[in-house]
């Protein structure tokens, strides 16, 4: 089955490698140019994407756990699992994205910012805050109990409500990653979001439905902010909404615990 630049299909299997080999540095086939033409209908694929990131975190944890090691330190190996399997990108585009939109006067200028490989106080302060509060939380949440359940669902529902905001917001620039992925229908944002509660709601529960929840209430904060700002999304801007649904889906359930 051969995607074409034109396939507008709402699914097909493929999509899961490809969202893989965009949201991950994992080491997986290289697929043609013509798959990557379904970049925005395959976003009902990112949860998928979590599934597996949250699972590297969750046996980073318990192998921590294993050695005897404390909950702090399996938190901080979780959070380092997390990373090299990303390559950091949300962490980099939470970085830009402070630097950016309180850095600048204008719109272009904060994009230019965004673009600049140099990082600031505004973005060291919010890799700071957000590693933090994660490494923080997920902690309190191995102690609780939640060494596999909390960054499962922290993973998961995230890269669903990244989907969201990529459907939500128009792109704010004319190149760049998010514009070359393209912008979703409401269609594959909806159907990430719904697969991600399917898959997490065995292991979490009714507290799903409520860090969902938690989670959408400073996205939509955060979208209309980078509307104003910069007039829509960027990868930096998505980067940084993942961030902020990761850290509110913790703190639900560290808050629920």
């Amino acid at each position: 089955m051969t995607a074409r630049p034109n396939d507008t299909a709402l699914i097909r299997p493929r999509d899961a490698l490809v969202v893989l080999l965009l949201l991950t540095r994992l080491p997986l086939p290289a697929q043609p140019d013509a798959a990557f033409g379904r970049q925005a209908q395959a976003v009902w694929a990112f949860p998928l994407a979590g599934v597996l990131i949250g699972l590297i975190a969750g046996a980073a944890g318990a192998l921590a756990l294993g050695l005897g090691l404390p909950a702090p330190v399996a938190a901080a190996l979780m959070l380092a699992a997390q990373i090299m399997v990303t390559g950091a990108m949300h962490e980099d585009g939470l970085a830009d994205s402070a630097d950016g939109l309180w850095g600048g006067q204008t719109a272009e200028r904060r994009l230019a910012i965004m673009r600049d490989s140099h990082i600031g106080s505004y973005g060291v302060l919010a890799l700071i805050l957000a590693l933090a509060l994660r490494g923080i939380a997920l902690s309190a949440l191995i102690a609780a109990g939640q060494v596999w359940a909390a960054p499962f669902a922290a993973a998961v529902l995230s890269r669903a409500m990244l989907a969201v905001l990529m459907a939500a917001l128009p792109h704010a620039r004319r190149d760049g990653l998010a514009h070359g992925v393209g912008r979703p229908g409401a269609a594959p944002a909806l159907i990430a979001l719904l697969l991600a509660l399917l898959v997490v709601l065995p292991v979490s529960g009714s507290g799903a439905l409520i860090a969902a929840l938690a989670a959408a209430v400073p996205l939509i904060g955060f979208g209309l902010l980078a509307r104003a700002r910069i007039g829509g999304q960027s990868g930096d801007i998505l980067g940084a909404g993942q961030q902020i649904a990761e850290i509110a889906v913790l703190l639900a359930l560290l808050a629920l615990s």
